[in-house]
């Protein structure tokens, strides 16, 4: 009894310790000292296995391994946060939610560059942890949350509750993790989001265990049902209860004192020891947050201001040419390489020939290179100032860097394309494409596999993936090809063959043909062989199906070598039609939008989906044919256009209000 009654002193303990080390960062004791009342631990609870318990600080080390993360349904909705860039746009926030609410204070914090998470806490014990998935599903990572040692697996709280956060790497995890992926010749995470984001999904979780991830809570989800009235005061009680909650905040009462905040944040960001992308700010009231609402993705009562692109300069130390699918050649800008937004930048796009011809940029050029987005490296331009005579003006080539065959350059086209059919680059890049998520969705088949598997000869053609059951036992024996993993890849190849045709269109990368034209054709002729006939002038008949793309796919189905292709995956089993598409009649059916803006509530493509199903044609400029523009954040000349033409126009909350009005019927 004398021993069981230790052990939960010692747990309760080491959770004391813990908290003072990894959230108040104040240990009483020595790490010696820590180290010996934990491995007391460890004998008395190998002697009493009668008290295991999933939370004992003994379990954080990991060790379980899953077959796979199950799916979670949010009791209420992660939703995102809608973006501001400028001091303007955050006014234009403050105002919308001062016509609302008389009295407005705000609370401002740090926006972590992490993963989104949700803490479930039943009767002072931890239960779950679950990503944000799409919002409405997530996953369950309990397993590897549990070893963040900064995360406590016990409160001091009756009843549930539900609190969410972020859940990150810092910067010297980051550091330490990526030097030992180098020195065992692994692939680098390229930041600190990505890095989290992958050791969360560790399906052994004593590999997260090691990678020294932290996490901050933001959010008390059901703080009104113990009557807590404000959310500082949810934050401070977060606290309270040993959740780790950032300090760096600030309650404001006006624009001009967030403003200060966010500009005193700007010039420590650098030295934080985790990377933010940018600061919160949250209406404090929490009924004045139940007056204001939401929209279908975003609180109206929050928002976040992102950070500016941040812009470096570094040398151009070459341009090389890359082949994609269609033959099409993008030229690349080799850099020195240099931290732009918390990574290592070392290569960017140049799009075309036009492109590097109007911005003037030459080999050996000091160049301005930031990330769109914070996400996509660019070159912004030279720095001409900087140059010392050592720079070379970029002549394009003539031939293919690949297989040395003629580059062409089209009419009316800014690209050159390799026209040799049979270019090693465009083989693998066509392979890569139809098995890619937006095609047939072949999970495990990505870029490197594929590259590689043609190295060894398995995948000469789209239609060779289809035929790798056929070398199951010559891949089980290829290093890094263990029987679970060549499993998953054939399983995931026989469960594409039942994709619709769309999918299927879009993923033979004929020219011209993208996901929007894709679900159009197969919408429109419903089986592959129904379009096989199609002729240009019955092609051209089609909204949104051009000259061009009708010449590409007549031509397409014209070439032997690509009726043999789909002859093949026939006899594969491939399916090779689709369902009529039941539409739902709305004010958008038969109508032509053009989306334009930053939109908030819903990617661009989750905004596409809808109105398609609601009957509308999606189109990407505006024209007197427009019948409706739908407009976010920063639009630009493409709303401009559409009032000089009297086009109708509405904005994205508009929007979202016939969509809800229409979900609900």
């Amino acid at each position: 009894m004398e021993e069981i009654k230790r052990i939960q002193e010692l747990r309760t303990l080491l959770e004391k310790l813990s908290y003072e080390y990894y959230v108040l960062d104040h240990p009483s004791l020595s790490d010696q000292e820590y180290d010996r009342y934990m491995q007391e631990l460890i004998v008395l609870e190998e002697k009493h296995p009668e008290t295991y318990d999933p939370n004992s600080p003994t379990q954080r080390v990991g060790g379980s391994v899953l077959e796979g993360f199950e799916k979670v349904e949010h009791k209420r909705m992660m939703l995102s946060l809608g973006n501001v860039f400028n001091y303007e746009e955050l006014s234009a926030f403050d105002e919308r939610i001062r016509s609302s609410e008389e009295q407005v204070r705000y609370v401002v914090e740090l926006k972590i560059d992490g993963l989104a998470m949700s803490l479930i806490y039943r009767d002072g014990r931890f239960v779950q942890a679950v990503t944000r998935g799409d919002g409405n599903i997530g996953e369950d990572v309990t397993n590897n949350i549990k070893t963040i040692p900064s995360i406590p697996m016990h409160i001091d709280w009756m009843g549930e509750i539900e609190v969410r956060g972020e859940v990150y790497m810092p910067k010297a995890s980051f550091r330490r993790l990526n030097s030992e992926r180098e020195a065992a010749g692994e692939e680098l995470f390229a930041n600190p989001r990505n890095a989290a984001a992958g050791s969360v999904r560790q399906l052994d979780s004593s590999v997260c265990a090691k990678r020294g991830l932290d996490a901050f809570w933001y959010y008390f989800v059901n703080a009104q049902e113990f009557g807590i009235s404000s959310h500082e005061e949810a934050l401070e009680t977060m606290q309270q209860l040993h959740l780790r909650v950032n300090p760096l905040r600030r309650c404001c009462k006006n624009v001009d004192e967030i403003w200060a905040f966010i500009n005193e944040i700007s010039e420590q960001r650098h030295e934080l020891p985790y990377e933010i992308d940018g600061i919160v700010i949250k209406v404090d009231d929490l009924n004045a947050q139940n007056r204001l609402g939401t929209t279908v993705k975003v609180p109206r009562w929050a928002t976040a201001y992102k950070f500016p692109a941040e812009e470096v300069k570094t040398r151009l130390l070459d341009i090389v040419l890359t082949v994609g699918r269609t033959g099409r050649i993008t030229p690349n800008a080799v850099l020195e390489p240099v931290r732009v937004a918390g990574t290592s930048v070392s290569a960017a796009q140049l799009h075309n020939e036009d492109l590097i011809k109007e911005k003037d940029i030459r080999i050996h050029d000091i160049v301005i290179v930031r990330k769109a987005g914070d996400i996509i490296p660019e070159v912004v331009g030279p720095d001409p100032n900087r140059r010392d005579g050592s720079q070379v003006p970029y002549v394009f080539p003539d031939t293919c860097p690949i297989c040395g065959g003629h580059l062409l350059r089209l009419p009316q086209e800014a690209a050159h394309y390799c026209i040799n059919q049979d270019c090693p680059a465009r083989v693998v890049e066509s392979m890569i494409h139809f098995a890619s998520r937006d095609a047939m969705d072949i999970d495990t088949l990505g870029d490197k596999r594929v590259e590689q598997l043609h190295e060894w000869g398995l995948l000469n053609a789209i239609e060779d993936i289809y035929r790798l059951k056929e070398r199951r036992e010559e891949l089980i024996g290829k290093e890094g090809y263990q029987l679970k993993s060549v499993q998953k890849l054939l399983e995931a190849i026989e469960q594409s063959k039942e994709n619709p045709l769309e999918d299927l269109l879009f993923g033979l990368g004929i020219r011209q043909v993208g996901k929007k034209a894709a679900r159009i054709l197969a919408k429109r002729f419903l089986t592959m062989d129904a379009l096989m006939r199609a002729d240009e002038e019955e092609l051209t008949k089609i909204r949104d199906i051009g000259a061009i793309t009708a010449k590409s796919i007549v031509a397409f189905f014209a070439e032997e070598k690509n009726i043999r292709m789909i002859e093949q995956l026939k006899a594969f089993g491939l399916r090779m039609d689709s369902e009529a598409e039941q539409i739902q009649e709305s004010m958008f059916t038969g109508k032509t939008v053009v989306l334009t803006g930053t939109l908030s509530l819903y990617t661009r493509n989750e905004a596409k989906a809808i109105l398609l199903s609601l009957g509308a044609n999606v189109a990407g400029s505006v024209s007197k044919k427009t019948d409706l523009v739908i407009y976010g954040e920063s639009a630009g000349s493409k709303l401009t256009k559409a009032q000089e033409l009297g086009v109708q126009t509405m904005d994205e909350e508009a929007f979202a209000q016939e969509v809800n009005a229409y979900e609900n019927k």
